[in-house]
């Protein structure tokens, strides 16, 4: 049997389940700026994510109605649109890196960590979550002293 025009890695999974993976593992990403998942998998993610950000980067209706689609989650297609595409105009292409991390324990499986390239700065929301922390634990210093 010839290989020819199967491209792709199936993952033991059929076309619903893949896809639901992909779309699991993207909106990931997007929500925690890195995860770990096994070697074929991440592979398969970054090319899918890649498409997606490149949608996201251009900002059109057009753009974020693929992208909904592509990921079936509105939380994280607006995050992706609105906090994260604004902050990787400066590349054209290779916006998520994969790198092999350890081996895991139970099933000896090669397990990789994907994340962005580029450095991203805090959402607003995290900002606001972390401001009031830091200052409410430095007012009980001040009145004690």
């Amino acid at each position: 049997m010839h290989r020819h025009g199967y491209k792709g890695r199936k993952l033991h999974r059929n076309d619903a389940q893949r896809k639901a993976l992909l779309r699991g593992l993207a909106i990931s990403l997007i929500e925690h700026h890195s995860i770990e998942t096994t070697q074929p998998k991440a592979k398969e993610l970054v090319p899918f994510i890649e498409t997606i950000i490149t949608k996201a980067k251009k900002a059109d209706l057009a753009g974020r109605r693929g992208v909904i689609s592509a990921l079936n989650n509105l939380d994280a297609a607006n995050e992706l649109f609105d906090n994260l595409a604004p902050q990787m105009t400066a590349r054209n292409s290779g916006h998520v890196r994969m790198k092999r991390s350890r081996l895991r324990v139970g099933d000896n499986a090669q397990l990789a960590t994907v994340s962005f390239v580029d450095e991203l700065k805090a959402t607003k929301e995290e900002a606001q979550a972390a401001e009031p922390a830091t200052v409410k634990a430095a007012e009980p210093a001040e009145a004690q002293s």
